[in-house]
């Protein structure tokens, strides 16, 4: 199988995490959503629940936190001061040592623009209506609509905000992406496979 490089970009509760999944699968390429978390906390030596308290969240450290060695194994390549960009650079290298390694998709976490210079990337973007969401994020998260719907708008703002501080570009954008599709039209599965058919087109898998 082609060395290929699939980001997705997705709307809450637009089916991304699982489109990604079948991604994976099809392409037999290596996920990486939360399991990034794991190799950015090694890579850096923090511990993951420190990378998953502050997951995209833009400027949760604007100034220097001033961590000092035991919070580290080994030392560190960035010093003793960190800052979020620190943070960022840290899952930048992750995100740049597996996608060396091998045919991976990566969901969110800026990986469209730390992949820029890649060769065989391709970067989708996942939405759906406000009422398909709404109702999966009902389903997942046992909510009701009036809550899910609060929960999906903040968590929104908060991905759209660490995206465009650390690309320069827009979240959700046609032009950010080569790709974007609404899939509460044909529903997962099958926007799924018009999304492989593409990429086995561009690509001439």
């Amino acid at each position: 199988m082609k060395h290929i490089i699939i980001n997705v970009g997705r709307q809450v509760g637009a089916g991304g995490q699982e489109i990604g999944r079948m991604l994976a699968q099809d392409f037999e390429a290596k996920f990486y959503d939360r399991e990034l978390l794991n190799l950015a906390a090694k890579e850096s030596g923090f511990s993951e629940k420190f990378f998953k308290q502050n997951d995209e969240k833009k400027g949760f450290l604007r100034g220097l936190l001033n961590m000092q060695s035991p919070h580290l194994s080994g030392g560190s390549l960035y010093g003793s001061n960190f800052s979020q960009e620190s943070l960022f650079k840290f899952q930048s290298d992750a995100i740049q040592k597996a996608a060396s390694e091998g045919s991976c998709v990566f969901l969110g976490r800026c990986a469209d623009y730390i992949l820029r210079d890649f060769p065989n990337v391709v970067n989708i973007f996942i939405t759906a209506s406000m009422d398909f969401r709404v109702a999966l994020v009902s389903k997942v998260k046992e909510l009701d609509a009036e809550h899910a719907r609060k929960l999906i708008e903040h968590v929104e703002a908060r991905r759209a905000q660490y995206y465009n501080y650390y690309t320069g570009k827009k979240w959700g954008a046609a032009e950010s992406y080569d790709f974007c599709i609404d899939a509460s039209i044909l529903g997962l599965e099958a926007t799924e496979k018009l999304i492989a058919d593409y990429i086995r087109q561009r690509f001439g898998i």
